[in-house]
């Protein structure tokens, strides 16, 4: 395996800037946004790809740095209920492919998408539980209108041009979990896995290592992030939280820099039961912990992940 961080922690900086400071830590990977929700600050694909010297130019950069770029991620929402929204994470996602494609990469991030209720819909509908049953029917029109077709359609285009797409389970899409993730990638084919982060199963009361053992080969991409629970206020208002993530005295749950969510242990056996499953790609570090700067979580998340993506590479395993 390989260390490496998800590049929109850095998104003020140029992308040289970004990578000479990622290569300083002794990193060997980047993960790199091309559109939807995260924007493409240091890689625009609808640019790039006009201009064979563009192309060139950021392998030079990376092979100055002597890293190399895990995947693509245009985190968005194709399925969006809005039209002109959907048309554009499609797009996005579309050049995102074919970018891979030209630089070389692997693997390109994104969420299953969403949609709304019906084709009147003006947001995506996300539902948590099967009654009263227009829930239940909603949730079946939504797979088999639009996601069954939809990554039918991606699968096809992704195999066509050698790249692997991981889809992150993440609550408000419709994947979340194992169960949903699986049932995707069986619609989508072999090109079609997840990207795998520990931080959205946490709050769910999930077990990261059994949804790894679960999901054994199907995990393509690897994102480090925590994520704290507050214990008293999911006794009283449990796990689903609709409060801003700056609410941080009042929220259920908040994401953290790895090892202050959960301990070394869980992370040991985290990357151990990667290991188990044959992943040997990249660790991306993402940072979105509202209680510390954005130097200090990622120093303090590669201090605490390097030596156990030494030992992992030793051959050795953990288990909490």
């Amino acid at each position: 395996m390989k260390l490496g961080v998800f590049l929109t922690l850095f998104r003020k900086y140029s992308l040289e800037e970004a990578l000479s400071m990622v290569a300083s830590q002794g990193l060997q990977t980047v993960e790199i946004a091309t559109g939807g929700y995260v924007g493409n600050h240091h890689l625009n694909p609808h640019r790039v790809l006009e201009s064979r010297h563009e192309i060139d130019k950021v392998k030079s950069l990376l092979d100055r740095h002597q890293l190399e770029i895990s995947a693509l991620s245009c985190h968005g929402n194709p399925l969006h209920p809005n039209p002109e929204i959907a048309r554009q994470h499609d797009d996005d996602f579309r050049k995102s492919i074919l970018l891979a494609k030209e630089l070389g990469v692997s693997t390109v991030v994104n969420f299953s998408g969403c949609p709304g209720e019906s084709e009147h819909s003006l947001y995506p509908v996300w539902i948590t539980c099967p009654w009263p049953t227009d829930f239940s029917e909603v949730v079946n029109w939504q797979w088999e209108h639009k996601l069954i077709p939809y990554w039918k359609e991606m699968g096809s285009f992704a195999k066509e041009n050698g790249v692997k797409i991981a889809v992150e389970p993440h609550p408000g899409f419709n994947v979340y979990n194992s169960e949903t993730a699986l049932k995707l990638c069986e619609i989508g084919g072999d090109h079609i896995g997840v990207n795998f982060d520990p931080s959205h199963l946490f709050w769910q009361l999930m077990d990261p290592v059994a949804c790894i053992l679960e999901l054994k080969h199907k995990i393509y991409h690897f994102h480090a992030k925590d994520t704290g629970i507050h214990t008293k206020n999911v006794s009283v208002n449990g796990v689903l939280d609709t409060k801003s993530y700056r609410d941080v005295n009042n929220r259920s749950w908040v994401f953290r820099t790895v090892g202050y969510g959960h301990g070394t242990e869980t992370w040991k056996a985290i990357i151990s039961a990667l290991q188990m499953v044959g992943y040997d790609h990249a660790i991306s570090i993402e940072h979105e912990d509202g209680l510390m700067s954005i130097q200090e979580g990622f120093s303090k998340a590669v201090d605490f992940l390097k030596d156990m993506i030494i030992m992992e590479n030793s051959g050795e395993m953990y288990w909490a």
